[in-house]
């Protein structure tokens, strides 16, 4: 079995504490990060993720590992009258109320905190659930997977982005190269932080992506798996249905 990569290797605490402590450190500056760190890229895949999402017309959707919640703001496109973004780290939460405030969207987006792999929702709440970046942070990949089926409706999507490795050459080559030097740099360098932007391509370089990835949301029981890759497989984007 691979070893688990863990934010901060010495700590001594879970990955979800881990995780927890990482996001509230760099929550202030997460957005800022996220900008330069991809290149304003990572916004076109959210764009193209509501866009799935959006087609199915669903009234209310779950945003997991939420964050700061872009995803969350960018759903509101949808016409759902019911967002609900959760995540573990307070820290977070607190920056996305503030944008949603500034939005005027308080009466249609509510920020939660909560467990991915424990949810507090009846079963069947959502006609879709989204996760931007958050399912490599799950300390049980399948016990949150299987969460999610459990709050989704019949017939619902589920809707994930997350970083991948491009497979062709040299994209991931290059890509190699930005994770491994550029990406923890830069996270030091402007978060103070390097241990959280070393955890966070380190965490996608061993993450099962593409087919695995649909393999596993299949076990859970999700049928209709598909991904797509963006930006030369950088990134990719998963639906399913339940």
């Amino acid at each position: 079995m691979a070893k688990e990569i863990l934010p901060y290797d010495d700590s001594g605490e879970g990955k979800k504490e881990q995780v927890r402590t990482m996001f509230n450190a760099i929550s202030e500056k997460y957005d800022g990060l996220n900008r330069v760190i991809s290149l304003g890229i990572d916004r076109r895949w959210r764009k193209r993720l509501v866009g799935l999402v959006a087609d199915t017309r669903p009234q209310s959707v779950l945003d997991i590992a939420t964050g700061t919640g872009d995803l969350a703001l960018a759903l509101a496109q949808t016409g759902a009258g019911r967002i609900v973004g959760l995540d573990l780290a307070p820290g977070m939460l607190d920056v996305g109320r503030s944008k949603i405030r500034e939005s005027g969207l308080e009466g249609r987006i509510e920020m939660v905190l909560g467990d991915s792999e424990a949810l507090e929702f009846p079963d069947a709440s959502f006609d879709a659930v989204t996760v931007a970046f958050g399912v490599r942070n799950f300390e049980n990949l399948e016990k949150g997977l299987a969460e999610i089926y459990r709050v989704l409706r019949p017939g619902g999507i589920l809707a994930i982005l997350e970083t991948s490795v491009p497979e062709k050459q040299p994209f991931r080559w290059g890509y190699n190269l930005y994770c491994r030097f550029f990406l923890p740099i830069v996270g030091k360098w402007l978060s103070r932080d390097a241990a959280a932007y070393s955890y966070l391509s380190r965490s996608a370089a061993v993450f099962p992506y593409g087919e695995r990835f649909n393999n596993i949301l299949g076990k859970i029981g999700f049928i209709a798996m598909e991904h797509r890759p963006q930006t030369f497989g950088a990134a990719a984007i998963y639906t399913a249905t339940k």
